[in-house]
């Protein structure tokens, strides 16, 4: 049980600096993709991550590839939905859209007949709320906004289909496999724009090996050991520090305000991250007959 608690507390620690390591990508990518094209960006990262990884592909059997190609169409159509939906919608509107994968993924497992506690909930609704109090602009709805929504499902579904592979394979040719996918994807999508855009390439080389090898290869592996250990629900909600860590690096490096609405939005997003990991106040016997029973049942039995 105690070596249990350390693989989870582990886990919690890389997730977390997976999230530090994506705060950072925001600058970099901002300048990169107006001389380059988000597709062919894409591309070149992953292709670049992939490398590292070729010597793990050497030993591939059916099952392996068959969920490293899932988990990396799921992860790449995550990225292509993203980078069209920017487009039309603003950057901070777009965050707290996203943000709603925190709210999907305990949903998704409830509707799949996972056991959810409502403690999950409620964390998930508070981080929701400071993101939204951090991010959201107003203003009318519209594709944009449906887009951002139809990809923060994806990524749900990416959390939880990765949370039941990441354990059933070593996590470096899985790694390898979802990457080298990917690049392969984004060369597609990309209709060879990265080879006539290589001398764009060339000018932005060392922001491009960095998202290829920290951001890209690095916290993908990373996210993978960690999914091995923390569960989905909680893996949504730490992903809400990315947006956190963004306005904190904002705020330090670049002299942007935080705000009494950012404020607000970064304690309630830590509250969450502190309730969903208070123990639960029962008997150890009251504990265990409650883990057996879905979120549902046990409102109903509680009165919630």
């Amino acid at each position: 049980m105690q070596t249990e608690s350390k693989s989870h507390f582990k886990g919690i620690i890389l997730l977390i600096l997976v999230n530090l390591i994506g705060a950072t990508t925001f600058p970099l990518t901002k300048d990169i993709v107006s001389s380059l094209s988000p597709s062919t960006l894409i591309a070149a990262r992953f292709i670049v991550a992939s490398a590292f990884f070729a010597g793990y592909l050497r030993n591939l059997n059916l099952k392996l590839l068959r969920d490293g190609v899932t988990i990396g169409f799921l992860l790449f159509l995550y990225l292509a939905i993203e980078t069209v939906a920017l487009g039309t919608i603003p950057a901070n509107r777009a965050v707290f859209i996203a943000s709603l994968s925190t709210l999907i993924v305990p949903l998704l497992g409830l509707l799949s007949g996972r056991r959810v506690m409502l403690r999950t909930f409620l964390a998930s609704g508070l981080a929701v709320l400071g993101i939204g109090a951090m991010f959201w602009e107003g203003g009318e709805l519209g594709i944009g906004d449906l887009l951002m929504f139809v990809d923060a499902v994806v990524y749900a579904v990416y959390i939880l289909f990765l949370e039941q592979v990441a354990s059933r394979h070593s996590t470096l040719p899985l790694t390898g496999v979802q990457l080298l996918f990917i690049g392969g994807l984004g060369t597609l999508w990309s209709n060879s724009q990265i080879f006539s855009q290589f001398n764009v390439i060339e000018e932005h080389w060392q922001p491009i090996v960095y998202l290829a090898v920290v951001a890209t290869a690095i916290a993908i592996w990373l996210q993978t050991l960690a999914q091995r250990w923390v569960s989905g629900y909680e893996s949504a909600l730490l992903y809400t520090l990315e947006p956190l860590f963004s306005v904190i690096f904002s705020y330090f490096l670049l002299g942007e305000q935080l705000g009494t609405r950012g404020i607000v939005g970064a304690v309630l997003i830590l509250a969450a991250l502190v309730l969903s990991q208070i123990p639960q106040d029962k008997t150890p016997s009251e504990a265990e007959a409650n883990s057996d029973k879905p979120l549902i049942k046990l409102v109903k039995e509680q009165g919630v």
